[in-house]
C-alpha cells in the first residue's frame, strides 16, 4: 500500500472514531471564502453531505446483496433525473439518425467494457474492490494514482450535478404556483444540498437502501410515465416539429462532442468494482447477471421517454423535460417531485460507492 493510501485511510478511521466516541465535529472549519452567497450555501451543504458521509457511515464490504438488488442499484443510475435531459443535450445536436444510433451503439459498448472489467473483480488471486486497486494491479503506481484522481473529479462531477437537478426541480415546481422570481435557483440548489445531508445521516450504509432502491425505482417510473404520456399528447396536438439541427458550425461542432460525452456518461457509473464488492458469491456471474439487467429491462425507461419527448418537440426540447410539457399543474407537481426525490436516493447510492469505497481501507481477501 503506497504511502498516500495509507495517510487517507488513516484519516477516514480517525474519523470513525471521532464519531463512535460521540465527539462532534465543530472543530471543522470550512474556508469559503471568495464564494457569494447564495453560492456559499450551495458549496456548504454539498460539503455537509459528503462529511456526513464519511463521519456517519460504514460501507458493508462483501455484503450478502442479491444480483437483482445491485442491477437496481445500477438502473436508479442510468433512470436518473438525468434522462429528463437527454432528448435536449443527445438528440437535439445528433439529430434522429445520430442520436439512435449513438446511443444503442453506447449501451452496447458499454455493456461489453463492464463485463469485461466485473469478470477482472479476483485478478490476482484476490478481489479487488476499487477502481483505483484494479488500475494499480495491472498498470502500475502511476495509473492507480492517475484513476483514484478521476474518481474524484467524476464524483465531484456527477454528484454536483444530481444536487443542481434536484434544485432545478424544486425551482419547477415553485414557478407552476408562483413565478415572481423571489426564490432563485441557487436557494433551491442549496436547500436541496440541505435534504441530500439529512439523508446521508439517515442512511447508514449502502444495504440499508434496500427499501429505499424500492421507492427510487418508484418515483422514476412516476416521472418518467408522466414525461412520456405528457409529452405523447403533445406531440399529438402539435401539426409542426422542426428536428434541423440547429446552431452555427462551431457552436454544432461544440455541441456534438458534449452530446458524446452524454452517451458514455448515460451508462457508466464508474464505480462497477465498489458495487461489485457488495454483491453475493459468485461475484463475477452475479454481476454479469446485474449488467444484463441494467442494459436491457433498466435501459427501456431511458429509451421511452428520450426518443418520444424529441418526437413530440424536435429541436426545441428543453434541457430538462418537465419545463417543454404541457397537463395539469398537479400532474406535473408530482413529476417534479417524484424526480426530485428520486435525485436525492440516486445520489446517496452514487456517493456511497464512490466516496467511501476510495476512502475505506483496503479489504485483504483470501485466494480464490
Amino acid at each position: 500500500m503506497n504511502n498516500c493510501d495509507v495517510e487517507v485511510d488513516q484519516a477516514v478511521e480517525l474519523k470513525f472514531e471521532s464519531s463512535s466516541t460521540g465527539s462532534d465535529i465543530t472543530d471543522q472549519k470550512f474556508c469559503l471564502n471568495g464564494f457569494r452567497c447564495p453560492f456559499r450555501l450551495q458549496i456548504y451543504f454539498i460539503l455537509c453531505y459528503f462529511l456526513g458521509l464519511l463521519v456517519n457511515v460504514a460501507h458493508e464490504i462483501g455484503a450478502p446483496d442479491p444480483w437483482y438488488q445491485v442491477g437496481f442499484v445500477l438502473t436508479t443510475g442510468i433512470n436518473s433525473s438525468y434522462v429528463l435531459g437527454y432528448s435536449g443535450s443527445i438528440m437535439v445536436p445528433l439529430g434522429w439518425i445520430g442520436g439512435v444510433v449513438g446511443l444503442l451503439l453506447a449501451a452496447a459498448i458499454s455493456l461489453n467494457a463492464n463485463v469485461l472489467v466485473a469478470r477482472l473483480h479476483n485478478v490476482g488471486g484476490k478481489r479487488q474492490i476499487r477502481y483505483r486497486d484494479l488500475a494499480g494491479h495491472i498498470y502500475g503506481r502511476k495509473m492507480y494514482c492517475l484513476t483514484w484522481a478521476l474518481q474524484y473529479v467524476n464524483l465531484f462531477m456527477i454528484n454536483t450535478g444530481y444536487i443542481i437537478l434536484a434544485g432545478q426541480a424544486l425551482k419547477a415546481i415553485y414557478v407552476l404556483y408562483r413565478d415572481d422570481g423571489a426564490l432563485k435557483l441557487p436557494y433551491c440548489i442549496a436547500i436541496a444540498g440541505f435534504v441530500c445531508a439529512l439523508f446521508a445521516f439517515g442512511i447508514p450504509h449502502l444495504s440499508a437502501l434496500r427499501i429505499w432502491l424500492g421507492f427510487s425505482t418508484f418515483f422514476s417510473f412516476v416521472y418518467i410515465v408522466i414525461a412520456f404520456v405528457l409529452s405523447l399528447r403533445d406531440g399529438l396536438n402539435s401539426q409542426k416539429r422542426d428536428y434541423s439541427i440547429p446552431a452555427s458550425h462551431w457552436d454544432r461542432i461544440f455541441s456534438t462532442i458534449g452530446a458524446i460525452a452524454n452517451l458514455v456518461f448515460a451508462y457508466n457509473t464508474g464505480m462497477l468494482p465498489e458495487i461489485q464488492a457488495t454483491i453475493k458469491e459468485p461475484a463475477i456471474k452475479n454481476m454479469e447477471k446485474a449488467l444484463w439487467f441494467q442494459f436491457t429491462v433498466g435501459g427501456l425507461p431511458l429509451y421511452a421517454v428520450t426518443f418520444m419527448s424529441y418526437w413530440a418537440y424536435g429541436s426545441s426540447t428543453s434541457s430538462y423535460l418537465l419545463n417543454s410539457v404541457h397537463g395539469p399543474v398537479w400532474v406535473k407537481t408530482v413529476a417534479n417531485i417524484a424526480s426530485f426525490l428520486q435525485t436525492v436516493i440516486a445520489l446517496h447510492v452514487s456517493t456511497f460507492c464512490k466516496l467511501l469505497q476510495v476512502f475505506l481501507p483496503r479489504l485483504r481477501s483470501s485466494s480464490l
